[in-house]
């Protein structure tokens, strides 16, 4: 039955979350993702009543704490005083703590824990490996190790990028995770994807006849693509000084979105058809030789500066940092995609840290109108604009040309927005989606390994260029916009 409400023009099917309990098991529990995101994720979830109420979380970490003191942490990370009392409490009964400071003590009360479960043969156990790349081998052979690998329990393992660090080791490390699991029970797990802006491309894109038939090189001039943040690396200079901004941002979440704006209609929105046509964007992205990088790829270090008035550290002062490092956090440049709908379009991205604000966006300009028709050459149309807003707010604007009030044939901009912050409806988190998507079995927003490999193929020669030229990383301050040109006007 149809209501009057604009959005909410028909009734939605509420889907159905409790139909089988889980077991969450997340290693690195005691670590910052954990305390920042997956904790308060599923934390939500229980407080909106989206989990089956037998459901557990263990934490799993080195850090040699009880389950007090641990309770304590995840108090903190929940802040508190914002939050009811018996949510929290209900919530604490759910989770437990296991360090692993002996790997054999691990994964004895781990085996334990599983067996001591009431009616573990009908939970699914997901593996969630909050901890960074370098330590994922050792953790799959603790799992392998587990007794129940041997059983028909359904399990799952969620990973975070960076899938490997180059495409070799993203094919030793597939190789690992198919000892355990199959392609199905893998969830390579990308946070951007979870945001509704971003899914909401496909939906725009697909579900309105007006656009689809200009999304293509005779109606696009360009597409832009940015991914500023102004934080810094946030006490994380044992990942990022070996990651840096190409490996951290770029061949995962640039990627992702350069395809979901590029991609041709999938034959439908199951997962491996979404993901069928993103691979193909992967694989069609032009090769770069030495010159055109040379030309058209800038990659930068920031130095100390200010921001909103702040003095800010440069990044070779940030702890644990290598005082001698040629890691990168910003990068801008010019990709082309060889297909029939994108020969000849470029596609300029940006990303970086320390930068004048913390912004994320989509634009696509499309071409301007070839004849003056309004008698005035100093006033030039602007150009039609559509932008995805992803952050700080999630929403879609679209910018077209009126005339200015008056006697005068004067042009004047304007923007149509959409923003997700009207709706009055509780919006799911990027992490929350996620995590009640891998408990769906709904693999659509999670990368596949034939994705990751192409990724891959296309970050490689970039990395190994800068890497052989150590003096084209360039310094800029904190508080601007990086290096590089860059083509938004």
């Amino acid at each position: 039955m149809c209501k009057k409400s604009i959005i909410n023009s028909c009734e939605i099917e509420t889907i159905n979350l409790k139909t089988k309990p889980f077991l969450f098991i997340i290693f690195g529990g005691s670590g910052d993702l954990s305390q920042k995101k997956l904790l308060p994720s599923l934390y939500n979830l229980c407080k909106y009543d989206m989990l089956h109420e037998d459901s557990k979380i263990i934490s799993i970490g080195r850090k040699k704490i009880g389950n007090q003191e641990f309770s304590d942490i995840i108090k903190k990370s929940l802040f508190t005083d914002l939050e009811k009392t018996e949510n929290i409490k209900s919530f604490l009964k759910r989770n437990s703590y296991i360090s692993t400071g002996s790997e054999k003590i691990g994964i004895d009360e781990l085996n334990s824990s599983i067996c001591s479960l009431k009616g573990v043969n009908s939970h699914q156990i997901i593996f969630y490996l909050a901890t960074p790349p370098s330590a994922a081998s050792n953790i799959l052979k603790f799992i392998d190790n587990l007794d129940l690998c041997e059983k028909s329990i359904e399990k799952k393992i969620i990973i975070e990028k960076p899938f490997g660090v180059d495409r070799d080791s993203a094919k030793v490390l597939n190789k690992q995770l198919h000892q355990i699991f199959s392609e199905n029970e893998i969830y390579r797990i990308d946070h951007y994807l979870g945001k509704e802006t971003v899914q909401n491309i496909l939906f725009f894109r697909f579900g309105n006849s007006i656009f689809e038939p200009l999304w293509n090189r005779s109606y696009i001039e360009k597409i832009e693509i940015t991914v500023a943040e102004d934080i810094g690396i946030e006490k994380r200079a044992n990942f990022y000084d070996k990651s840096g901004i190409l490996k951290d941002i770029i061949q995962n979440h640039m990627l992702q979105l350069i395809a979901l704006v590029t991609m041709e209609p999938p034959t439908s929105f199951d997962a491996n058809s979404v993901r069928d046509e993103k691979v193909k964007i992967f694989k069609s992205i032009t090769n770069m030789n030495e010159e055109y990088m040379k030309n058209h790829l800038f990659l930068g270090q920031y130095s100390s500066g200010k921001i909103e008035g702040r003095k800010i550290n440069g990044y070779l002062e940030e702890i644990g940092v290598d005082e001698n490092s040629k890691t990168g956090t910003f990068f801008s440049g010019k990709f082309h995609i060889d297909n029939w709908r994108w020969a000849d379009v470029p596609i300029y991205v940006r990303a970086g840290k320390r930068l004048e604000k913390k912004l994320t966006e989509i634009s696509i300009t499309f071409k301007t109108p070839p004849l003056k028709l309004f008698g005035n050459d100093c006033l030039d149309l602007k150009a039609n604009k559509l932008v995805f807003s992803i952050q700080p707010d999630e929403k879609i604007s679209l910018t077209i040309n009126k005339k200015y009030p008056g006697m005068e044939n004067y042009p004047h901009p304007v923007e149509m927005n959409f923003n997700y912050s009207k709706i009055e409806k509780t919006s799911l988190s990027a992490y929350e989606r996620l995590i009640i998507d891998c408990i769906k079995s709904d693999l659509t927003l999670f990368a596949r390994q034939d994705g990751i490999e192409e990724m891959w193929r296309v970050l490689d020669p970039i990395v190994d260029f800068f890497d052989k030229n150590p003096q084209r990383l360039e310094k800029y301050n904190a508080g601007t916009w990086g290096v590089g040109e860059w083509h938004d006007e």
